[in-house]
């Protein structure tokens, strides 16, 4: 008598399995395609399609397997807590159900890693790989080959400009002018005359006629950064180039036809501006056509580590976070957000001994008050009493808003005194703007 035998194949074994033979299946496809005649194949190009075709159908085949799976993972989760099929499961049908709840869980980690991969494969610029990252990725390749308005919104050093420049990077107009304006950057007297031009001896000064950006940027990209600082007046005359893709030199008559696509971006409450008279209402819907928004650092804590490693190795010495390091940079709240992280990173590579970076080189992070005076066990004095220092001047930046003089009248000192400590302590003024 032949006793029968059960043999049980996991599912582990079963996906490689699967996923092998469809992969060979496309490679061997892949070469008959792309073998040329003459016998001279492009080995890189060729090498490139295999990696395309195996990331491929590792998805494919992944896909295929939860389809199917899917509804019997529910099924079993629905009865499996009943008590008479509990009692009654098989240790085989137990065995199966707890590869196939892990598949699930395999699965979903492979697609976040795939997604990854696609948005370092086309995004190589900007560094982030978190959900609400991915995201605006996916935003940003659905509007690029469009001509409609983008308004980026995001706190001060978030990479509002980075990311207008990978937009304008996937968009059709690429190759041709990208045109990069900071509204606040350019005096108020200036700045109708630097986006519209001039006309020689339209004021004082105009000695020739001058083209404006946006003359320059026809047929390309125009990125209009902290548009909410743009003044009244010339809000106005923003509007009509929007609306009817023409403008007058200043001083001139003749109108000036162009083609261009916009990409606003600013770091103010435009809606409240509004309500304020701040700001055009007529400008702001035709400025926020697609929005976007760029979620600050706190709130994409994933995120810190990469960006983190990223600046680390873009400095000449060979440097590494210790793990007390790594938990305080995740810990922080960032107020400076991405500026902030890669300043605090440079300054700690500066301040370090032995090529690791520990938290008490991490001058600039504190969410807690002068007098706190924890801080660990090996931070030489002069590091606790220059952080204990650099806590009371980051509290009083803040609290005045990053401006220098109300700042010097909180601690008591003048002005230059602030200023020698600033420098000395390296703070990132600019981060503290716009917080009080």
């Amino acid at each position: 008598m032949i006793k029968k035998k059960n043999i049980y194949i996991s599912l582990y074994v079963l996906v490689p399995v699967i996923y092998t033979g469809i992969s060979i299946t496309g490679i061997i496809l892949t070469y008959q395609l792309f073998n040329p005649k003459d016998g001279h194949a492009n080995v890189l190009k060729f090498f490139f399609v295999i990696a395309v075709t195996a990331l491929i159908t590792l998805l494919i085949s992944l896909i295929l397997l939860r389809l199917l799976f899917k509804p019997l993972i529910q099924f079993v989760n629905k009865t499996r807590t009943m008590p008479i099929i509990a009692k009654q499961q098989p240790e085989s049908l137990r065995r199966i159900t707890s590869d196939l709840s892990r598949m699930d869980e395999y699965f979903d980690n492979v697609t976040n890693i795939l997604s990854s991969i696609e948005a370092k494969a086309l995004f190589p610029e900007v560094v982030g790989s978190s959900a609400s990252m991915r995201n605006i990725f996916t935003q940003i390749l659905k509007v690029a080959p469009t001509d409609s308005t983008v308004l980026i919104y995001g706190e001060s050093g978030t990479g509002k400009e980075l990311l207008a420049s990978s937009l304008y990077k996937h968009s059709d107009r690429k190759g041709n002018p990208f045109i990069k304006i900071n509204c606040v950057a350019i005096p108020e007297g200036l700045l109708e005359s630097e986006l519209f031009g001039h006309e020689k001896g339209s004021f004082t000064g105009a000695i020739e006629q001058k083209k404006g950006k946006f003359e320059i940027a026809d047929k390309g990209t125009v990125f209009l950064d902290e548009i909410g600082d743009m003044p009244l007046t010339t809000q106005a005359k923003l509007l009509r180039v929007l609306q009817e893709k023409e403008f007058e030199r200043v001083g001139g008559t003749k109108t000036i036809k162009v083609d261009i696509r916009f990409i606003a971006a600013t770091n103010k409450n435009l809606p409240e501006m509004i309500k304020k008279g701040q700001f055009r209402e007529d400008l702001y819907f035709r400025l926020n056509v697609f929005p976007i928004n760029i979620p600050p650092l706190r709130d994409r804590k994933e995120d810190i580590v990469l960006l983190a490693n990223y600046f680390l190795k873009s400095l000449p010495a060979k440097l590494r976070l210790s793990n007390s390091a790594l938990q305080r940079i995740i810990e922080y709240s960032w107020p400076g957000n991405i500026r902030e992280l890669k300043n605090v990173i440079e300054q700690a590579s500066i301040l370090n001994e032995d090529g690791v970076i520990k938290p008490y080189h991490l001058l600039s992070l504190s969410d807690k008050t002068a007098t706190d005076t924890s801080f660990d066990d090996d931070m030489p004095l002069d590091h606790r009493l220059n952080l204990m220092e650099k806590e009371i001047i980051i509290d009083a930046l803040r609290k005045s808003g990053g401006v220098q003089v109300k700042a010097a009248g909180i601690l008591g000192i003048n002005q230059r005194s602030l200023w020698h400590r600033i420098k000395k302590l390296q703070i990132d003024v600019d981060s503290m703007k716009n917080l009080q």
